[in-house]
């Protein structure tokens, strides 16, 4: 069976000693950046390697030009996967302890950007893995060494300057991930500036998720999108977020529900405020 947007502790038992199946560990804190890495050499999933958001997950970021969180060159990118042994054979399985929001569903998104569709998310992540009482490991873990064939989907990434050309249509969307005091500007915990993109409708990430992490059935998330995007088309809906990390995991949501394709901005927040000609919009959407 091939998992493409969530799987449950149980399925991925079933899967455990296939030597298909690649399981990445993406625990990661913003406050503490190492703390994820440390966590994973405590212990993780047996067989599990560890993906750091900053280091594998990113490329640099450029002062005054990308968000916090730039997207990876696809070429170092695919060399990466391939050193963790993932190739279009692979069952990708990615968990973090923050829902998949930090960031499972980045790296969930990833794949799916350069064409590689098993991959999914483990539902509840690490606190659901504790809760079944399984096995768990210590130490670093290897894969063996392979190579992976991106194929790009340029379709589901959406850049700054189409945003900008888009703000009046009527059937474009956008959609703000991040918690919606931070959306109306009240707050700015890490961004210079606060607000959110002029047109934009806010739908917090964490509200996708059940009181036990774990994401709301297909039915439930279709009922809370579906007002949203009224008669607006996915692949005209776009999800950002701080930094494009947290708004993957609406993405993800939306998938999950079967309304099909939304797009990304991955530069996100932190980009868009980088110029000060862009323009910002502070309290509630009009």
């Amino acid at each position: 069976m091939i998992y493409t947007t969530l799987i449950s502790v149980p399925q991925l038992i079933s899967e455990i000693g296939d030597p298909d199946l690649a399981i990445i560990d993406c625990r990661f804190s913003l406050e503490d950046p190492e703390l994820g890495r440390q966590n994973y050499l405590e212990a993780h999933i047996p067989g599990a390697i560890y993906a750091h958001l900053d280091q594998d997950l990113c490329s640099p970021v450029i002062e005054g030009v990308t968000g916090r969180h730039p997207l990876p060159s696809v070429e170092n990118f695919a060399d990466k996967l391939g050193d963790w042994g993932i190739n279009s054979s692979s069952q990708v399985v990615v968990y973090d302890d923050a829902g998949g929001a930090m960031a499972a569903s980045r790296l969930w998104w990833l794949l799916r950007w350069l064409g590689h569709y098993a991959v999914s998310v483990l539902d509840g992540g690490w606190q659901a893995w504790l809760k079944s009482g399984e096995a768990v490991r210590g130490g670093q873990e290897t894969r063996y060494s392979s190579m992976f064939i991106p194929r790009v989907r340029h379709a589901r990434l959406i850049e700054k300057e189409e945003i900008l050309a888009r703000l009046h249509d009527a059937n474009f969307l956008l959609i703000d991930s991040r918690d919606e005091d931070r959306y109306r500007g009240e707050v700015e915990p890490i961004d210079p500036v606060a607000g959110h993109i002029p047109g934009a409708l806010p739908s917090p990430h964490l509200n996708i998720l059940d009181a036990e992490g774990k994401c709301l059935p297909p039915e439930a998330l279709r009922h809370y999108f579906q007002p949203l995007l009224g008669e607006i088309s996915p692949r005209d809906t776009v999800f950002y977020c701080g930094s494009g990390v947290t708004s993957t995991q609406n993405v993800l949501a939306m998938e999950h529900a079967g309304m099909g394709d939304a797009r990304l901005y991955a530069g996100s927040w932190s980009e868009w405020i980088t110029d000060p000609e862009r323009p910002i919009a502070i309290g509630e959407s009009t």
